[in-house]
């Protein structure tokens, strides 16, 4: 586990006291927002912790620092805490990932067995979203070109060995894997249930390693699974010796990156046009190699994340 600043780790504590502690009316129950969006220029962006949401919430600092803002990052690694503090306005900007996000608030919603409406189709899925979120004072942004989906990678020995380049090609090969997952693969329909049924490919067993762990990885590595359940992001795979397969019929979700932020403190044109920017530049691979630059070459987040906007001509 990666350290963290103490000032950031104090300030997690006091949100969750804050947070645990906040009393009023349910959000469950506001109507449609009609006022006018809020325009603070003293901004808290959430980072949910790990490398990814980190890099994300430095480069929303700095594009809203350069448009005028003053900025506070705040490391709060669980959605049940950030989420909640972004509806009361303790954090008023949040890097969230569309179908993840859509399924979250349809949940708190609608009940842990809520239909999901997170999808591979991301318009639905921004639709879906935007309709739980505009309720509880949330705007969400558009989404840009860069997706963290899982994704599944087998080793490159294997790929050119059988030619498989797409998930149908592993399907239409007949070859038995053995997939180095997290065990609730065997359940979700992202995972074992969707590859048998879209792709047809013969799981015979998930080896419940984690998903994109360094032993997961390490087991297709070795030759003890053929297949590793990870992101579309990680940074890894080349030390691993490891390849994407294609999703070529979209059994993952739409999990865009979306800046997320609350209306009342964050809604304005000026905040929307800073963080925009960002969606004409950054795609996947730019965000898996700045992800690489950090959790491999030991740079730290804000260098990361200044030296990519600057190479764009953004800051």
């Amino acid at each position: 586990m990666k350290s963290r600043p103490l000032g950031r780790y104090v300030a997690g504590l006091l949100l969750l006291a804050a947070t645990a502690c906040t009393t009023g009316p349910s959000l469950e129950h506001q109507g449609e927002i009609t006022a006018e969006p809020g325009d603070s220029h003293e901004l808290t962006i959430g980072s949910a912790g790990f490398t990814e949401s980190d890099v994300l919430a430095q480069m929303y600092a700095l594009l809203l620092d350069r448009a005028g803002y003053s900025t506070t990052i705040l490391s709060v690694t669980n959605r049940e805490l950030y989420e909640p503090a972004l509806e009361s306005g303790q954090i008023d900007v949040v890097p969230e990932y569309a179908a993840t996000f859509a399924d979250w608030l349809n949940a708190k919603k609608n009940g842990p067995n809520a239909t999901p409406v997170g999808s591979p189709d991301l318009d639905a899925t921004m639709t879906a979203l935007r309709k739980l979120a505009v309720p509880r004072g949330l705007t969400v942004l558009d989404p840009g070109r860069a997706v963290d989906q899982n994704a599944f990678a087998v080793t490159a020995a294997y790929a050119r060995q059988h030619q498989l380049g797409t998930l149908t090609d592993l399907g239409k090969s007949g070859l038995p894997v053995r997939l180095a997952a997290g065990d609730e693969c065997v359940q979700r329909p992202y995972c074992e249930p969707g590859l048998k049924k879209t792709y047809g490919i013969d799981i015979t067993a998930v080896d419940p390693k984690g998903v994109g762990t360094t032993p997961a990885k390490q087991a297709v590595q070795s030759g003890q699974d053929q297949m590793v359940l990870t992101t579309t992001t990680d940074a890894t795979l080349d030390a691993f010796g490891l390849v994407l397969l294609a999703d070529d019929k979209h059994l993952q979700n739409a999990d865009y990156i979306v800046p997320v932020v609350n209306r009342a403190q964050a809604g304005s044109p000026g905040v929307i046009k800073a963080l925009g920017k960002l969606n004409t530049v950054l795609t996947t691979q730019d965000l898996a190699s700045l992800n690489q630059q950090v959790d491999s070459w030991r740079r730290l987040p804000q260098d990361v994340a200044r030296a990519y906007l600057e190479s764009k001509r953004l800051i």
